[in-house]
This record gives C-alpha cells, structure tokens and sequence, in this order.
C-alpha cells in the first residue's frame, strides 16, 4: 500500500480516535492528502464532494424521509402499535413480541433504524417498564428490531449502496424482503424465550371485534409496503417515483382518511426531513471524496490482490467481510461504511462471481448488527436514552439477540437462494 494511502487511512483513524464527526474526519483526512501529495488540484475536492450527491437515486432518501414523518405525524404508527397489540393479546412475553412487530412495520414504513427507535421506543419503551420488564432488554429488544428497518424495503442503507455499486435498487429491496422477516422471527424467538423466562407479562387480551378495528385502521399503513414493493416489482416506477408516490399517498391518508395531518405537522415533517437528510447527505459527500482519494491510490486493486493471495473460496471472502464490516459497524456510521467499503469490495465480487445483490443484503444485515453493538451502537444508544439508562445496563441481554441476528446472517451468507429468490423474479 502507497504512502498516500496509508496517509489517508491514517489521518482517518486518528480523527475517529480523538471523536472528530465522521463527516469532519473524512474531509480532514481527504485535503490532508490533496495538500501532502498533490494528486490533484484542490479544486478535486469540491467537485468530489458535489460529485458524491448528484444521484437521482439518492433522490429517494429525503422523499422517504418525508413519507415516514409524514405518515408518523398521521398516527399511523400508534395504528400499527394497536394492531399489533390485539394481534399478539396477553400471551406470556406478548409485549415484548409487539415491540418487535411494530418496529418490523414501521421499518418498512421509514427505512431507517433510528427512526424506528425513536417512533416505537417512545410509545412501547414505559409501556414494558410499567409491566415489569427490565429496562436493559427492553432497550436491546427495541434497538436491534429497530434495524430491521435498514433491512426490509425501504432501505435508506440499500438505496446508498445501490447507488455507489450501479446496482439495482429494485433488486436490493426485494432482496431484503425475505432476511428482514428472518431477522423478526429471529427476535420474536428471543424475546418470548427471554420473557417468559422471567414471568413478564404481555398486553390486554383483544375483546371481540378488535382484531378487526385494529385492522382496519392500520389497513393504509399495511398497504404502504405493498405500493413500493409491488410497484418496483411490476415497473410501475422506480424507488426514487416510489417515494414521491408514497409521499402523496401519506398526505391522501392523513388528511382525508385520518384527518389528523394539519399544516403544523406537515411543516414539522419538512423541518425533521431537512434535518435528516442534510446529516446524510453530508455523510455521502465526505466519504465519496475519501472514496476517490482511495480509488486515486488503486487500494481497492491492492485489497483484492492481497485477498487473492490467501484464499480462492467465494465464502472464505465473504466471511472476511463480514468480519471486518462488524468491526467497522461498531466504529462508524452505516452511510460513510458503504461509500468508502463498496468500492474497495466491488473488485473480489467480480473477480469470486459473488453476485452484488447478494452482497448487498449482507452488508445491510451485517451494518444491522454493528449498530446494535458499542462503542458508537446508533440505534442501541437511542433505545437506552428514550429508556433512561446506560448502555452498559442493555449488554447482557443484548448478547442473545446478536447471536440471533448473527445466525441469520449465517445462513444467508452460506443459502444466497434465500436472498436472491425475489430478486429473479423480477428478470
């Protein structure tokens, strides 16, 4: 490896040791290695940067942004809650399987683990302190089903990749379908064993006709994933159309069929998803600007190379990336990982016939579970916050349901059929 790459790395991790905002270390790093040696004109950076946001694709981010707040700010989420709750009625453990059920719906609602911590965790987090559940795996159980939201369609974190890799975003959604669903039996599995290990308690039973009141008062949100999937999957439009569609859909559903979305909200909705996008969106500047620089010091051919030297199985890779994707995950945020790691893999997916969808999913799972896992663990800490305890206190619990997501990313790693199975359909 070059000296400006090493550079680069360097500057990097330094400002990630000393706490530096991912977006600020990844500037930093990146003109510390235009001024040291000169690779290009400063003026590259600038252009980088820009070069890094202008994507139609990545359209999609704010438009989905949008829908999510908007369809929150409708009470569809407190619907979805509902729903689940008369689903699931006062089986042992009962409201431990509606946080993960709830999370699951509205992941496929936003797209986004945080947002999903934040929505669900705040109506369900006192509501399983109150029955006696303990904090530390109520905010574990919230965290990581949480991330299921980056896995199921739509997928803040697959729409990136898709983008940064040319491959297709229709493809990566219906690609998640299948592991998401994985990841919730999963964590359906952990938390009835868990709760009912400890005597805790689920919700009310359902009284008759609720199941049905439930249902048809969630039925718009329910219908939500079904527009996106359903329209990608038969061309109707594209993802970034989707989320302009949904975007209208969510207005039509608040305002005539709720009646609960006034111009207050509406105006709440735009403030959040400027906010939100801006943070992104700066993220994907900086890291494609440290990704050039990477690509200017041909690190990627060096990676593969050096991989090529050890090994010639497809899983041997692919278990090398996942060991270093959970180490990464721990460390750095979802969006910067990608646009800095795609392009450095994209030459062992060809040259080992791993197939980019496939890879995909599996960057997605394994940045699900980085998120969960300290020191920076995003979703977790937004769980343990709304519950008012330190992350230390969610560890131990936490250790089963990273084991549970693990075994799914196991299993789809070594089964690529389960993941490509929605994929081919769409060929």
């Amino acid at each position: 490896m070059t000296l400006g790459a090493l550079t680069l790395l360097g500057v990097f991790a330094l400002a990630i040791l000393v706490d530096i905002p991912i977006a600020f270390g990844l500037i930093l790093a990146s003109l510390t290695y235009l001024l040291a040696f000169g690779a290009a004109p400063m003026m590259v950076s600038a252009q980088q940067f820009v070069a890094g946001m202008e994507s139609f694709t990545l359209l999609a981010i704010p438009l989905f942004v949008m829908a999510a707040q908007l369809m929150n700010h409708a009470g569809l989420t407190q619907r979805l809650v509902r729903l689940c709750m008369a689903l699931v009625g006062d089986i042992r453990g009962g409201l431990a399987v509606v946080a993960v059920l709830a999370c699951m719906l509205f992941g496929a609602l936003s797209g986004s683990g945080v947002a999903d911590v934040i929505a669900i965790g705040s109506m369900l987090l006192p509501t399983m302190h109150r029955n006696g559940y303990h904090k530390g795996f109520s905010s574990a159980l919230v965290g990581t089903a949480s991330s299921i939201g980056t896995v199921i369609p739509p997928s803040i974190v697959m729409i990136v990749y898709g983008t940064t890799s040319n491959t297709s975003v229709g493809k990566l959604f219906m690609g998640g379908v299948i592991p998401g669903l994985l990841l919730t039996a999963a964590l359906v599995g952990v938390a009835l064993y868990v709760s009912r290990k400890h005597g805790w308690a689920g919700g009310k039973a359902a009284e008759p006709g609720e199941r049905r009141r439930a249902f048809v008062g969630a039925l718009p949100a329910l219908l939500v994933p079904v527009l996106i999937i359903g329209g990608i999957r038969f061309g109707v439009f594209t993802p970034t159309e989707a989320a302009a569609s949904a975007i209208l859909y969510a207005l039509l559903v608040g305002t005539l069929v709720y009646r609960s979305l006034s111009l207050r909200k509406i105006v709440d909705s735009l403030i959040a998803t400027a906010e939100t996008t801006g943070a992104i969106l700066v993220i994907i500047g900086a890291a494609g600007l440290f990704a050039w620089g990477l690509t200017y010091e041909q690190v990627p051919q060096a990676v593969a190379a050096l991989i090529g030297e050890f090994t010639d199985s497809r899983y041997s890779v692919l278990l090398l990336l996942t060991a270093v994707l959970l180490v990464l995950g721990s460390f750095m945020e979802s969006v910067a990982i990608i646009i800095i790691v795609t392009p450095i893999v994209m030459p062992l997916l060809s040259q080992y016939g791993i197939d980019p969808v496939h890879f995909g999913v599996l960057l997605t799972v394994n940045l699900a579970i980085g998120a969960n896992t300290p020191p920076l663990g995003v979703d977790l800490m937004a769980a343990c916050r709304i519950a008012g305890i330190s992350v230390m206190e969610s560890l131990r619990p936490l250790m089963l349901m990273i084991g549970a997501m693990f075994a799914v990313l196991m299993l789809i790693t070594f089964v690529p059929d389960i993941v490509l199975f929605l994929p081919n359909l769409m060929e």
